[in-house]
């Protein structure tokens, strides 16, 4: 295992925009291609892994992987310090936490971190920018109905 502090640089030279914008005004929604809006569940099945940065600069493609590469250089130090069993109970307690709670999405409740997870990670006196905008603030809304049939799988 490593001990790197900072992430290595993973930037290509190319670039494939996923947006959904019209050509012709970007950053303007293109209802007729796209839809009314994006969907408002999670098109990730796995909500607490991060997303692959869609970046067009090297920085901030490096910055996403910062708290990565942090949380491998405590997991890996806890390791050395206390052995094995130290970094497998806090991945556990982890996943427990993750796994363990559920929030309507009208409570913001499908990528959010929940205090728990925060708590466990040390992370419960920061706030992010990902903490307040969540990118689902223009996602349509979602009748009860049809997430208690998503969530039941019926």
């Amino acid at each position: 295992m490593s001990m790197r502090i900072v992430p290595p640089v993973q930037h290509t030279n190319t670039f494939t925009s996923g947006n959904t914008s019209a050509p012709s005004a970007p950053g303007v929604h293109d209802t007729l291609r796209y839809g009314v809006g994006p969907s408002p569940f999670p098109s990730n099945p796995n909500p607490s892994a991060p997303a692959a940065p869609v970046s067009r600069h090297p920085l901030e493609a490096r910055l996403k992987a910062w708290e990565s590469t942090q949380e491998a250089l405590r997991m890996e130090s806890l390791r050395r310090t206390f052995g094995m069993a130290e970094p497998i109970r806090r991945g556990m307690e982890l996943k427990i936490a993750r796994e363990g709670e559920w929030r309507p999405m009208a409570l913001r409740g499908s990528g959010v971190r929940s205090v728990h997870e925060d708590i466990l990670r040390g992370r419960e006196a920061t706030l992010d920018w990902e903490d307040v905008f969540t990118g689902e603030e223009q996602t349509a809304a979602v009748s009860v109905h049809d997430e208690m049939e998503r969530k039941l799988k019926i």
